[in-house]
């Protein structure tokens, strides 16, 4: 049994020794992550403060590969015996796991890196009082109830923190420290008219960032508008159904669609089959890189962990990969996939870019989606247009903004998105609210039926912070940073 140091034991003395009975196992890799994780949630219905969490998790998890197979093991309690304990245990649980194995495990080489990584902010959010946020959150749902006796009968406010302080270290000799901020508020309110309900809603998207994204002024400043469009929406006409139109979507409706025909088909993961948990494998299979034509030649998707404020910004990803950014689909086609140091092996890449992420203590590392983004289009590009343009060039057609209801299939090929506010486009104007709009299309039909992409003056860094997968499941988040794209010939259905 390891004994206790007679002095405090300091930041790195626990991964040290982890790191060292790894070795000392006969391991060909081990790596352990000491982590402490708080969030902090308040949510307030209407006039009253509902919800108000403030937690803090803390532990480590061990994992070593021996003899091509992987064991993970993990604990909340941070002492010298428990580090001996885990390493142990995980170890066992390569050996029996190497009982089933079929092929061992390789993975590909990254160098030692000895650093330190936190999320730049001005203002820590954890030290701005709970009654200034809660206060804030009551302002705005009594301003949205104001507008009562015009049929706007719940509101809704929300305010969401969270900070990851991580100490990794593996056998390759990397030991690195990462302290990650994250911030998001958010609200909307529902309008009731004639037997109907229908809500409207605005957030400032969740970024790595501190209190200073909880910029008052700016979600006062939108109340009137939200609450005026709930109203017209509920007294909007519905959708027409099965109709083909062309869509003009905003980036607060068109990253969710990002995420899901684009973010989760390229994790390579699930094009082999490890993951088919959440909707399935993949479609985009490794014998169509480099030769799938998976959106318009105009149309390109890049990744990128290095991006200011994304919400998977880091220094360094949860093997000790730098942070880095690369296309995924470049000029239209299929070129590369989100990757670890496993998965980037199998692919016959050098290294690996970086995307593994576990969304605790005591989760195993999994591939996840980077902050992946749709890219503007070029400067005087024939298919670059600015959103007015986009109106202004299209006959018969309808403007989405927001997320609603989402599916796709097994293999996401086939899917179905809404939204939060429609409107229908005639002759270059926008002439009035839809609602319950619903479109339907394959993905590769889909990409490749974009003519018209925005500039780059108006990117918007939206994204998620509740992307599950997994099994047991982990949650992560991700921005999809995307301009305004026009997209023809769509099918469109009513809401289901």
């Amino acid at each position: 049994m390891v004994q206790a140091p007679d002095s405090p034991i300091t930041t790195t003395d626990l991964p040290t020794l982890a790191i060292a009975l790894i070795t000392r196992a006969g391991c060909e890799y081990g790596d352990v992550r000491f982590c402490t994780y708080r969030t902090q949630n308040l949510y307030a219905r209407d006039r009253s403060l509902s919800q108000l969490s403030d937690n803090v998790s803390s532990g480590f998890g061990v994992r070593v590969l021996l003899n091509g197979a992987w064991g993970f093991a993990a604990s909340p309690y941070k002492t010298p015996a428990e580090v001996e304990r885990l390493v142990a245990l995980a170890v066992d649980i390569a050996k029996g796991s190497r009982l089933s194995q079929q092929t061992r495990v390789q993975l590909v080489p990254v160098e030692a890196y000895q650093d330190t990584y936190t999320t730049p902010i001005e203002i820590d959010p954890f030290t701005v009082p709970i009654t200034e946020k809660a206060e804030l959150l009551l302002r705005l749902n009594e301003q949205l109830l104001s507008y009562g006796e015009r049929g706007i009968k719940k509101a809704y406010s929300y305010l969401r923190f969270t900070r990851e302080d991580k100490i990794f270290a593996s056998t390759e000799g990397s030991l690195i420290q990462q302290t990650i901020y994250r911030s998001y508020p958010g609200m909307g309110c529902t309008a009731v008219a004639n037997g109907d309900a229908q809500s409207r809603s605005y957030e400032r998207p969740p970024l790595n960032i501190g209190y200073e994204h909880i910029n008052a002024p700016d979600l006062l400043s939108q109340v009137e508008r939200v609450a005026e469009e709930a109203i017209e929406k509920v007294h909007a006409p519905k959708s027409p159904s099965g109709i083909r139109s062309t869509l003009i979507l905003k980036p607060t409706n068109l990253y969710l669609t990002i995420h899901e025909s684009v973010g989760h088909p390229t994790e390579l993961d699930r094009v082999y089959g490890y993951e088919s948990n959440f909707a399935g494998t993949s479609f985009a299979t490794t014998d169509k890189l480099g030769k799938l034509q998976y959106a318009a030649p105009w149309v390109n998707f890049r990744a990128d962990r290095t991006q200011p404020g994304g919400r998977s910004t880091l220094g360094y990803d949860d093997e000790g990969v730098p942070a880095q950014d690369w296309f995924v689909v470049k000029d239209g086609v299929l070129t590369d996939y989100l990757t670890d140091r496993e998965t980037a092996y199998r692919l016959g890449r050098p290294a690996s870019n970086g995307c593994a992420y576990a969304d605790s203590w005591y989760s195993v590392p999994m591939v996840r989606i980077p902050n992946l983004g749709l890219e503007p289009g070029s400067d005087g590009g024939s298919h670059t247009a600015t959103l007015a343009e986009m109106i202004a060039d299209t006959e018969e057609g309808i403007l989405i903004d927001g997320v609603g209801s989402f599916s796709i299939d097994q293999q996401r090929r086939n899917f179905q998105f809404g939204g939060d506010a429609f409107w229908k486009v005639e002759k270059g104007k926008v002439v009035g609210m839809l609602k319950d709009v619903t479109y339907h299309a394959m993905t590769t039909d889909f990409w490749n039926s974009v003519d018209a992409i925005g500039s780059a003056s108006e990117r918007e860094q939206c994204g998620t912070n509740i992307c599950g997968k997994g099994e047991p499941m982990q949650v992560a988040q991700m921005s999809h940073t995307c301009v305004p794209v026009r997209v023809q010939n769509i099918q469109i259905g009513g809401a289901s």
